[in-house]
Protein backbone atom coordinates (compact mmCIF):
# COMPACT_ATOMS: atom_id res chain seq x y z
CA UNK A 1 0.00 0.00 0.00
CA UNK A 2 1.54 3.30 -1.13
CA UNK A 3 0.11 5.95 1.17
CA UNK A 4 0.45 9.67 0.58
CA UNK A 5 3.07 11.73 2.39
CA UNK A 6 5.06 14.90 1.98
CA UNK A 7 4.04 17.07 -0.97
CA UNK A 8 1.08 15.68 -2.87
CA UNK A 9 -0.02 17.98 -5.67
CA UNK A 10 -3.66 18.80 -6.31
CA UNK A 11 -3.38 19.10 -10.09
CA UNK A 12 -5.16 21.61 -12.30
CA UNK A 13 -7.05 20.29 -15.31
CA UNK A 14 -5.64 21.56 -18.62
CA UNK A 15 -7.99 22.46 -21.47
CA UNK A 16 -7.45 23.08 -25.16
CA UNK A 17 -8.41 26.38 -26.79
CA UNK A 18 -11.76 24.82 -27.68
CA UNK A 19 -12.40 23.86 -24.05
CA UNK A 20 -11.77 20.13 -24.26
CA UNK A 21 -9.56 18.29 -21.77
CA UNK A 22 -5.96 18.45 -23.05
CA UNK A 23 -4.38 15.07 -22.30
CA UNK A 24 -1.00 16.01 -23.75
CA UNK A 25 -0.88 19.01 -21.41
CA UNK A 26 -1.90 16.69 -18.55
CA UNK A 27 1.14 14.56 -19.34
CA UNK A 28 3.48 17.57 -19.60
CA UNK A 29 2.24 18.85 -16.26
CA UNK A 30 2.71 15.41 -14.70
CA UNK A 31 6.31 15.25 -15.93
CA UNK A 32 7.05 18.77 -14.72
CA UNK A 33 5.80 18.00 -11.22
CA UNK A 34 7.65 14.70 -10.95
CA UNK A 35 10.81 16.42 -12.16
CA UNK A 36 10.48 18.96 -9.35
CA UNK A 37 10.52 16.21 -6.72
CA UNK A 38 6.92 16.08 -5.49
CA UNK A 39 5.88 12.99 -3.54
CA UNK A 40 2.44 12.30 -4.99
CA UNK A 41 -0.22 13.39 -7.49
CA UNK A 42 -3.92 14.02 -6.88
CA UNK A 43 -5.87 14.72 -10.10
CA UNK A 44 -9.55 15.67 -10.49
CA UNK A 45 -10.02 17.25 -7.07
CA UNK A 46 -11.14 20.76 -6.17
CA UNK A 47 -8.13 22.33 -7.89
CA UNK A 48 -8.88 20.14 -10.90
CA UNK A 49 -12.40 21.63 -11.23
CA UNK A 50 -13.98 18.26 -10.47
CA UNK A 51 -17.58 19.46 -10.68
CA UNK A 52 -16.96 20.88 -14.15
CA UNK A 53 -15.76 17.53 -15.50
CA UNK A 54 -17.79 14.74 -17.01
CA UNK A 55 -17.24 11.20 -15.76
CA UNK A 56 -15.46 10.08 -18.93
CA UNK A 57 -13.22 13.14 -18.83
CA UNK A 58 -12.17 12.32 -15.27
CA UNK A 59 -11.29 8.79 -16.36
CA UNK A 60 -9.19 10.03 -19.29
CA UNK A 61 -7.34 12.55 -17.12
CA UNK A 62 -6.40 9.87 -14.62
CA UNK A 63 -5.29 7.54 -17.39
CA UNK A 64 -3.06 10.28 -18.82
CA UNK A 65 -1.45 10.96 -15.44
CA UNK A 66 -0.86 7.25 -14.82
CA UNK A 67 0.60 6.67 -18.27
CA UNK A 68 3.08 9.52 -17.87
CA UNK A 69 3.91 8.72 -14.24
CA UNK A 70 4.63 5.05 -15.03
CA UNK A 71 4.63 4.11 -11.35
CA UNK A 72 7.29 6.58 -10.23
CA UNK A 73 5.30 8.23 -7.43
CA UNK A 74 1.90 7.50 -5.86
CA UNK A 75 -1.18 8.70 -7.74
CA UNK A 76 -4.47 8.99 -5.87
CA UNK A 77 -7.53 9.90 -7.94
CA UNK A 78 -10.20 12.07 -6.45
CA UNK A 79 -13.46 10.29 -7.29
CA UNK A 80 -16.12 12.09 -5.20
CA UNK A 81 -19.17 12.94 -7.30
CA UNK A 82 -22.82 14.00 -6.97
CA UNK A 83 -24.14 10.46 -6.48
CA UNK A 84 -22.91 7.26 -4.88
CA UNK A 85 -23.34 5.45 -8.20
CA UNK A 86 -21.02 7.82 -10.07
CA UNK A 87 -18.49 7.88 -7.23
CA UNK A 88 -18.36 4.07 -7.19
CA UNK A 89 -17.93 4.01 -10.98
CA UNK A 90 -14.96 6.38 -10.76
CA UNK A 91 -13.50 4.50 -7.79
CA UNK A 92 -13.63 1.17 -9.62
CA UNK A 93 -12.10 2.78 -12.69
CA UNK A 94 -9.23 4.20 -10.61
CA UNK A 95 -8.52 0.74 -9.24
CA UNK A 96 -8.63 -0.98 -12.63
CA UNK A 97 -6.57 1.79 -14.28
CA UNK A 98 -3.70 1.28 -11.83
CA UNK A 99 -3.97 4.20 -9.42
CA UNK A 100 -2.56 3.73 -5.93
CA UNK A 101 -5.79 4.77 -4.22
CA UNK A 102 -8.63 7.24 -4.15
CA UNK A 103 -9.85 10.33 -2.33
CA UNK A 104 -13.57 10.84 -1.70
CA UNK A 105 -15.07 14.18 -0.73
CA UNK A 106 -18.22 14.40 1.36
CA UNK A 107 -21.50 14.72 -0.59
CA UNK A 108 -22.08 18.31 -1.70
CA UNK A 109 -24.83 20.94 -1.53
CA UNK A 110 -27.61 18.93 0.13
CA UNK A 111 -27.28 18.56 3.90
CA UNK A 112 -26.50 15.02 4.98
CA UNK A 113 -26.92 13.17 8.26
CA UNK A 114 -24.25 11.32 10.24
CA UNK A 115 -25.76 7.99 9.23
CA UNK A 116 -25.84 9.00 5.57
CA UNK A 117 -22.19 10.06 5.71
CA UNK A 118 -21.15 6.73 7.18
CA UNK A 119 -23.26 4.85 4.65
CA UNK A 120 -21.86 6.82 1.72
CA UNK A 121 -18.21 6.32 2.58
CA UNK A 122 -18.69 2.65 3.48
CA UNK A 123 -20.55 1.99 0.21
CA UNK A 124 -17.64 3.41 -1.78
CA UNK A 125 -14.97 1.70 0.32
CA UNK A 126 -16.66 -1.69 0.09
CA UNK A 127 -17.07 -1.34 -3.69
CA UNK A 128 -13.28 -1.38 -4.17
CA UNK A 129 -12.29 -4.00 -1.59
CA UNK A 130 -8.82 -3.46 -0.14
CA UNK A 131 -8.04 -0.47 -2.39
CA UNK A 132 -6.75 2.43 -0.20
CA UNK A 133 -9.11 5.34 0.32
CA UNK A 134 -8.77 8.78 1.92
CA UNK A 135 -11.79 10.70 3.10
CA UNK A 136 -11.88 14.37 2.06
CA UNK A 137 -13.36 17.20 4.09
CA UNK A 138 -13.64 20.70 2.65
CA UNK A 139 -16.80 21.98 4.40
CA UNK A 140 -16.53 25.57 3.14
CA UNK A 141 -17.11 24.25 -0.39
CA UNK A 142 -19.11 21.05 0.06
CA UNK A 143 -21.54 22.37 2.68
CA UNK A 144 -21.12 19.20 4.76
CA UNK A 145 -18.61 18.80 7.58
CA UNK A 146 -16.97 15.49 8.50
CA UNK A 147 -16.58 15.01 12.27
CA UNK A 148 -13.76 12.95 13.70
CA UNK A 149 -16.17 10.45 15.23
CA UNK A 150 -17.56 9.67 11.78
CA UNK A 151 -14.03 9.11 10.49
CA UNK A 152 -13.41 6.82 13.45
CA UNK A 153 -16.52 4.80 12.71
CA UNK A 154 -15.87 4.53 8.97
CA UNK A 155 -12.23 3.52 9.50
CA UNK A 156 -13.34 0.88 12.02
CA UNK A 157 -15.87 -0.57 9.58
CA UNK A 158 -13.72 -0.29 6.43
CA UNK A 159 -10.08 -1.34 6.74
CA UNK A 160 -9.12 0.27 3.43
CA UNK A 161 -10.01 3.77 4.71
CA UNK A 162 -6.53 4.91 5.73
CA UNK A 163 -6.80 8.65 6.32
CA UNK A 164 -8.24 12.03 5.46
CA UNK A 165 -7.48 15.10 3.42
CA UNK A 166 -8.63 18.12 5.44
CA UNK A 167 -8.84 21.51 3.74
CA UNK A 168 -10.05 23.84 6.46
CA UNK A 169 -8.09 25.84 9.02
CA UNK A 170 -9.48 24.32 12.22
CA UNK A 171 -6.42 23.14 14.14
CA UNK A 172 -8.54 21.68 16.92
CA UNK A 173 -10.30 19.46 14.43
CA UNK A 174 -6.93 18.55 12.90
CA UNK A 175 -5.77 17.30 16.29
CA UNK A 176 -8.97 15.26 16.61
CA UNK A 177 -8.28 13.59 13.28
CA UNK A 178 -4.72 12.81 14.38
CA UNK A 179 -6.14 10.80 17.33
CA UNK A 180 -8.28 8.51 15.17
CA UNK A 181 -7.16 4.87 15.34
CA UNK A 182 -4.62 5.74 18.03
CA UNK A 183 -2.68 7.95 15.63
CA UNK A 184 -2.60 5.46 12.76
CA UNK A 185 -5.09 7.48 10.70
CA UNK A 186 -3.14 9.47 8.11
CA UNK A 187 -3.91 13.21 8.04
CA UNK A 188 -3.05 15.21 4.92
CA UNK A 189 -3.78 18.91 5.12
CA UNK A 190 -4.78 21.43 2.49
CA UNK A 191 -3.66 24.48 4.49
CA UNK A 192 -0.26 24.55 2.83
CA UNK A 193 0.34 28.12 4.03
CA UNK A 194 1.32 26.55 7.37
CA UNK A 195 2.75 23.30 5.97
CA UNK A 196 5.76 23.24 8.30
CA UNK A 197 3.60 23.64 11.40
CA UNK A 198 1.27 20.89 10.24
CA UNK A 199 4.18 18.49 9.84
CA UNK A 200 5.33 19.25 13.38
CA UNK A 201 1.76 18.60 14.62
CA UNK A 202 1.94 15.12 13.13
CA UNK A 203 0.31 15.45 9.72
CA UNK A 204 1.74 13.17 7.03
CA UNK A 205 1.90 15.93 4.45
CA UNK A 206 -0.07 18.39 2.38
CA UNK A 207 -2.29 18.12 -0.67
CA UNK A 208 -1.46 21.44 -2.26
CA UNK A 209 -2.78 23.31 -5.26
CA UNK A 210 -0.11 25.99 -4.93
CA UNK A 211 2.55 23.28 -5.15
CA UNK A 212 1.10 22.39 -8.55
CA UNK A 213 2.43 25.72 -9.80
CA UNK A 214 5.50 26.22 -7.60
CA UNK A 215 6.56 22.86 -6.18
CA UNK A 216 9.99 24.15 -5.18
CA UNK A 217 9.29 25.78 -1.78
CA UNK A 218 6.91 23.02 -0.66
CA UNK A 219 9.39 20.31 -1.58
CA UNK A 220 12.01 22.40 0.24
CA UNK A 221 9.89 22.47 3.41
CA UNK A 222 9.42 18.71 3.43
CA UNK A 223 13.04 17.85 2.64
CA UNK A 224 14.27 20.20 5.38
CA UNK A 225 11.78 18.62 7.80
CA UNK A 226 13.11 15.16 6.95
CA UNK A 227 16.66 16.39 7.56
CA UNK A 228 15.68 18.05 10.88
CA UNK A 229 16.92 21.38 9.52
CA UNK A 230 14.60 23.85 11.26
CA UNK A 231 16.24 26.99 9.90
CA UNK A 232 15.98 25.78 6.31
CA UNK A 233 12.41 24.61 6.86
CA UNK A 234 11.45 28.07 8.15
CA UNK A 235 13.06 29.74 5.14
CA UNK A 236 11.19 27.57 2.65
CA UNK A 237 7.93 27.96 4.58
CA UNK A 238 8.09 31.76 4.42
CA UNK A 239 8.63 31.55 0.68
CA UNK A 240 5.80 29.03 0.24
CA UNK A 241 3.41 31.31 2.15
CA UNK A 242 4.43 34.36 0.11
CA UNK A 243 3.98 32.59 -3.21
CA UNK A 244 0.69 31.14 -2.00
CA UNK A 245 -0.59 34.65 -1.27
CA UNK A 246 0.44 35.82 -4.74
CA UNK A 247 -1.47 32.86 -6.20
CA UNK A 248 -4.50 33.72 -4.01
CA UNK A 249 -4.17 30.40 -2.18
CA UNK A 250 -6.55 28.51 -4.43
CA UNK A 251 -9.49 30.92 -4.15
CA UNK A 252 -9.39 31.35 -7.93
CA UNK A 253 -7.77 28.56 -9.96
CA UNK A 254 -7.27 30.94 -12.87
CA UNK A 255 -4.26 32.30 -10.97
CA UNK A 256 -2.77 28.81 -10.94
CA UNK A 257 -3.33 28.36 -14.65
CA UNK A 258 -2.01 31.81 -15.54
CA UNK A 259 1.11 31.27 -13.42
CA UNK A 260 1.78 27.91 -15.12
CA UNK A 261 1.51 29.63 -18.49
CA UNK A 262 3.91 32.32 -17.28
CA UNK A 263 6.35 29.60 -16.21
CA UNK A 264 6.19 28.13 -19.72
CA UNK A 265 3.64 25.36 -19.23
CA UNK A 266 0.33 26.45 -20.80
CA UNK A 267 -2.72 24.59 -19.48
CA UNK A 268 -5.54 26.64 -20.97
CA UNK A 269 -8.20 28.62 -19.18
CA UNK A 270 -11.19 28.00 -16.93
CA UNK A 271 -14.54 26.43 -17.72
CA UNK A 272 -17.59 28.63 -17.41
CA UNK A 273 -19.04 29.94 -15.20
CA UNK A 274 -15.51 30.47 -13.82
CA UNK A 275 -13.54 32.97 -15.88
CA UNK A 276 -9.88 33.72 -16.51
CA UNK A 277 -8.22 36.61 -14.74
CA UNK A 278 -7.90 39.84 -16.69
CA UNK A 279 -4.80 40.87 -18.65
CA UNK A 280 -4.06 43.50 -15.99
CA UNK A 281 -4.26 40.90 -13.23
CA UNK A 282 -2.00 38.60 -15.23
CA UNK A 283 0.61 41.34 -15.69
CA UNK A 284 0.60 42.04 -11.97
CA UNK A 285 0.91 38.32 -11.25
CA UNK A 286 3.96 37.98 -13.47
CA UNK A 287 5.58 41.08 -11.95
CA UNK A 288 5.06 39.77 -8.42
CA UNK A 289 6.44 36.34 -9.31
CA UNK A 290 9.43 37.87 -11.08
CA UNK A 291 10.28 39.92 -7.99
CA UNK A 292 10.06 36.96 -5.63
CA UNK A 293 12.00 34.59 -7.87
CA UNK A 294 14.72 37.16 -8.53
CA UNK A 295 15.12 37.85 -4.82
CA UNK A 296 15.21 34.16 -3.92
CA UNK A 297 17.45 33.15 -6.85
CA UNK A 298 14.78 30.72 -7.98
CA UNK A 299 13.82 30.03 -11.58
CA UNK A 300 10.51 31.47 -12.69
CA UNK A 301 10.59 30.33 -16.29
CA UNK A 302 11.04 26.64 -17.06
CA UNK A 303 14.44 26.08 -18.62
CA UNK A 304 16.28 28.74 -16.61
CA UNK A 305 19.51 27.60 -14.97
CA UNK A 306 18.47 28.81 -11.51
CA UNK A 307 16.53 26.34 -9.39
Amino acid sequence: MRKLKGVTVAMVTPYTSSGDVDIQAVKRLTEFLIGKGVDGLYPCGTTGEMLHLQTEERKRILEGVLEQNHGRIPVYAHVGAATTKETVELARHAKSAGADGIGVVTPQFFKITREELIGYFCDVAEAVGEFPMYLYNIPQCSGNDLPADVCRQVAKMCGNVVGIKYSFGDMGRTLEYLKVQDGQFEVLHGMDKIFASLLVMGCSGTVSGCAGVFPEPYVGVYRAYQEHNLKEMERWQRLAAEIGDILHNGENMSYFKSALEIRGLPVGGMRLPQRDISSEERKLLETQLQEVCRREHMALYIGEDRI
